[in-house]
């Protein structure tokens, strides 16, 4: 079947092809099946696509979808087949709608070598596994742009523990778990010159092809409570490494890695990094690299990193500074590092359910080409190399490919299964989503999308069994898929039925920011398991108080220490005097409910920081520092019942070194009112 793509494909000179692709618009509209208000109904549209997406109030969804935020540092969370938006994680970025990275207790989250960073990008999502499937535990995701990797409790849904990654730039290449947890991989983007102090060397960029080296990073994780720990770190050669994915079944032990700009250009990379006709996918073996590092072949560097993690107990996050690193290098390291040539500029790399084939999606190549893992293993085994690079065995292209599809389209990027023997992979220049044949390599099927897709999600696409009834593809470009709202448009996802031999189109609908990948899981592996309220008894804040006859306010110096309920529906105190112009005012309010989805907010007129939300059983902090004198307003933001406008209070702030004591008070009785008390004799 010639596809209009596949026409372009031969009859545009190459030049102007790159640049088509460099700008991503060579075929962005030529999909639009419609005309007028919007871009048309879908091609592919399934007749019945209402009810299969339709869920009735008051059902719940089958599937949560987990979206990365791309550069607002979050994580959506989406009903499927709905579509619905569930909730936002905030993992690498202040989230004014309940005060993370703003409250005294979660801004050590956030806190870096760098120094305080409230605003990240965040890409790729990783569901913890088990068996080489998901187990609904915990979702690591990483921060693009001052490395880090974080893990997220998906029992509270809030984020737990953030590491910064030391020898690393643009952490792009993560995070990748094994399949059942015992690590979480991080490959860097960017090489930098280390010093092997703990940062990078001053050195000149003509010096790049030298002294520039990437680090892909193993993050030890606790198998039962989820913790992480860098156990070491491959300094690996100086290219750019751009994705991962683990291997499962034969493959279990090997993890392989996108490589790009082998050059080692140091400026125009749109050119320099695109002279070599192949680049490599980079096969490390995990095991034998634990192996190495176990018995002792890893040197240690001085480094210079955080890691900020969340108590249960206290909802409180403490930072920890890390001053060392263990490292292998790959030339020390006889059979754990190889190299298999790749197509230029490679992007996704993914393997299929069985673990014997490693999809590479070569976004400038015009075929995908497929590897075999036994006939890797065979090639190492027969030496079958064409050199080495750095010290690293470069496999025979021939020796590793099991075959090639042909013409799948333009821009292949990332590449999902359904457990039934079919690959799905996106063409973000010709807009489509391709479905092929892991038996024959033969083009099965395509869908239009609206546009330029980059990611796509089958749930479990990349565990041992896929959920292959559903895709959810991730498109760059929304144009005329919604109504106008300005310069600034939302993002679209599409979700498509792929359960039958032709995909069917479902749903369109926006997402928050740009999603750049995304897992999926049946709801009954997390839904049953969700936190609906924090004990209170276990609550061991250190300003917590438990019950209303624990609140007070305490003066140290011009630190005042309130210490607050909150309960629907008053605040506990809710008069206060004694606080002067100048005082620090450390607001610790405990929230008493005992019961599922009543929040309570608190704000105070002036607070320059934020308000803050707390959770039930929770203690939450706001700093508050008063500039002038007056009385205050405070109150709850979150309407938490029939009488919430009701819930407030004031503050009396007094000149600074006024003789005004401190006092707070709840309902204080008042003088009974003499005609009052004439009436009752």
């Amino acid at each position: 079947m010639e596809t209009l793509v596949n026409r372009f494909w031969k009859s545009a000179p190459k030049a102007a092809l790159l640049l088509s692709l460099a700008a991503g618009s060579a075929l962005q509209s030529c999909n639009k099946t419609g005309a007028g208000e919007g871009g048309g109904a879908a091609a592919g549209l399934d007749a019945d696509a209402a009810s299969k997406v339709y869920v009735a109030p008051g059902k719940h969804d089958e599937l949560y979808s987990f979206l990365s935020g791309g550069f607002n540092g979050q994580v959506s969370v989406y009903g499927i087949p709905s579509g619905r938006l569930l909730k936002i994680i905030p993992v690498f970025s202040q989230f004014p709608e309940n005060g993370y990275g703003y409250n005294e207790e979660t801004k050590a989250m956030l806190q870096t070598s760098h120094g305080f960073i409230p605003w990240d990008d965040l890409h790729h999502p990783k569901l913890s596994r088990k068996d080489g499937m998901t187990d609904g535990r915990w979702l690591f995701v990483n921060g693009n742009n001052t490395p880090r990797v974080a893990r997220v409790d998906l029992s509270t849904f809030e984020t737990v523990e953030i590491m910064e990654i030391p020898n690393s730039a643009g952490n792009h290449c993560s995070p990748y778990p094994t399949n059942n947890n015992e690590y979480v991989l991080a490959g860097t983007r960017f090489s930098v010159p280390l010093d092997m102090k703990g940062g990078t060397a001053d050195v000149s960029m003509e010096d790049y092809k030298d002294k520039f080296r990437g680090s892909i990073s193993f993050i030890k994780v606790d198998q039962e409570k989820g913790d992480m720990e860098l156990d070491f770190q491959v300094l690996v050669p100086g290219f750019d490494y751009d994705l991962a994915n683990g291997g499962k079944g034969p493959s279990n032990d090997w993890v392989f890695f996108t490589t790009y700009n082998t050059e080692k250009a140091g400026t125009l990379k749109e050119l320099g990094a695109s002279q070599n006709d192949r680049d490599y996918l980079a096969a490390i073996n995990w095991k034998l690299a634990a192996k190495y590092a176990a018995e002792g072949k890893a040197k240690e560097m001085p480094a210079n990193y955080y890691h900020n993690k969340l108590d249960h107990g206290t909802h409180s996050a403490k930072s920890t500074i890390k001053k060392k690193v263990r490292y292998l290098l790959p030339e020390d390291c006889p059979g754990m590092m190889y190299l298999l040539p790749a197509p230029k500029s490679p992007h996704g790399i993914d393997v299929d359910p069985t673990g014997e084939f490693m999809v590479v999606n070569g976004k400038l190549a015009s075929t995908l080409p497929v590897f075999s893992f036994s006939k890797m293993m065979k090639a190492i085994e027969n030496k079958q190399f064409d050199g080495e690079k750095n010290g690293i065995p470069v496999l025979k292209y021939e020796a590793v490919l099991q075959g090639e599809v042909k013409e799948p389209g333009l821009g292949p990027l990332h590449t999902e299964f359904d457990g039934k023997g079919n690959a799905y992979s996106t063409m973000f220049v010709s807009s489509e989503v391709v479905k092929w044949s892991l038996k024959d390599l033969q083009v099965k099927d395509r869908m239009p999308v609206y546009y330029s897709p980059g990611h796509l999600m089958i749930p479990g696409g990349d565990t041992r069994e896929p959920y292959g009834k559903y895709l959810v593809v991730m498109n760059k470009i929304t144009k005329d898929r919604f109504l106008p709202t300005g310069p600034e448009l939302m993002h679209s996802a599409q979700l498509i039925d792929i359960s039958g031999d032709k995909m069917k189109m479902l749903l369109d609908f926006p997402t928050v920011a740009e999603p750049h990948y995304a897992q999926g899981i049946k709801a009954d592996l997390i839904a049953p398991k969700s936190v609906k309220f924090f004990k209170l008894d276990e609550n061991s804040h250190p300003q917590a108080a438990k019950k209303e006859s624990d609140v007070s306010v305490t003066r140290k110096g011009n630190v005042v220490t309130v210490k607050m309920t909150a309960i629907r529906s008053h605040l506990t105190p809710d008069n206060i005097e004694g606080i002067q112009v100048g005082d620090t005012v450390n607001f610790h309010v405990t929230n008493l409910e005992q019961d599922w989805d009543v929040p309570h907010g608190f704000a105070v007129m002036g607070a320059n920081n934020a308000e803050t939300l707390i959770m039930p059983g929770a203690t939450q902090s706001l700093k508050w520092i008063p500039k002038k004198t007056g009385v205050y307003p405070f109150y709850c933001t979150d309407f938490c019942s029939a009488l919430h406008q009701e819930m407030q209070g004031y503050v009396r702030v007094s000149p600074k070194g006024s003789s005004v004591p401190i006092s707070f008070s709840t309902g204080k009785k008042k003088p009974v009112p003499p005609a009052a008390t004439a009436s009752l004799k």
